[in-house]
């Protein structure tokens, strides 16, 4: 069915969490510190979108708090003038956060981003909204105001490396430093590298924990040669990591990305750990 033009009903969404405060009683121990806040979701109605026949979808953002990463969706109710039947709604689009004029982050709906501490987001996604059975879609733009009190969470770990350029028709060795500072979590990470595909760039390594990661279905034996993913299991606050890997750049340029994954147990709660971005090595 195809899409239909729509409007914004005005709209305004703010929400606060609730501060606990804990006063101790005279004479009595100090009060214990103040517990981090849980992982929640905080939502505001950000507008409704109108068809041409009586289609309306109400539109939310919502934005996950308590972790590291700034998690933004956008459910929606829909349904039809004149008709009983109860739509299932779909969403989806882009998203946009600023901070006082400041773009801070943005993506595919649902999607995340690193969580830039409390304070008042301005988010406003582009959003379309299908329903099932068939009978709503709609597309449009919706607003809502955040605010978030969480405070930013310390990294827990951290990437380094010496060089931040690479040169076309060289290679150039590259020594990456892997640290885990916090005491939470243990010392393992899978720190992976990632050049420009299609740009003949190789990434090389003689270190035993590292590979050219396989493609491809069985048997085959091809390898990405320039990927690199390692495998890290002595990560202790103090005693970091390195990595030297040499990267090979043609005629034409490469920039090379690095991330790591790492757990960070909580019983047997598969949904723990975190993603985190290292530095970007450019080319000239």
């Amino acid at each position: 069915m195809p899409t239909h033009p729509t409007t914004l009903k005005a709209l305004a969404g703010a929400a606060l969490l609730p501060l606990a405060l804990v006063t101790p009683a005279w004479g009595g121990p100090a009060a214990p510190a103040p517990r981090a806040e849980q992982p929640s979701t905080l939502c505001a109605v950000a507008g409704t979108l109108r068809g041409d026949h009586g289609q309306h979808a109400v539109v939310s953002l919502c934005a996950g708090t308590g972790t590291p990463r700034f998690s933004v969706s956008a459910p929606a109710s829909c349904g039809r003038a004149g008709t009983r039947v109860r739509y299932n709604c779909r969403s989806d689009g882009r998203w946009t956060a600023t901070r006082s004029g400041k773009t801070l982050s943005g993506g595919t709906l649902p999607g995340s981003g690193e969580y830039p501490g409390p304070g008042a987001y301005d988010i406003t996604a582009t959003v379309r909204v299908r329903s099932a059975p068939a009978g709503v879609d709609l597309t449009g733009t919706v607003r809502a105001t955040l605010t978030l009190t969480d405070a930013k969470a310390k990294p827990t770990h951290a990437i380094t490396v010496d060089r931040t350029t690479l040169r076309r028709n060289a290679t150039t060795t590259l020594t990456y430093t892997v640290r885990r500072d916090s005491a939470q979590g243990d010392g393992s990470g899978r720190f992976g590298l990632i050049g420009e595909a299609g740009t003949s760039v190789r990434i090389a390594t003689s270190d035993a924990r590292c590979v050219n990661p396989l493609v491809g279905e069985y048997p085959a034996k091809t390898r990405l040669s320039y990927s690199l993913d390692c495998a890290l299991t002595e990560l202790q606050p103090g005693h970091p990591e390195q990595v030297k890997v040499r990267v090979t750049v043609g005629g034409t340029c490469s920039t090379v990305v690095s991330k790591l994954g790492f757990w960070m147990p909580n019983g047997q709660d598969l949904e723990t750990g975190g993603m985190l971005e290292g530095p970007k090595v450019t080319c000239v």
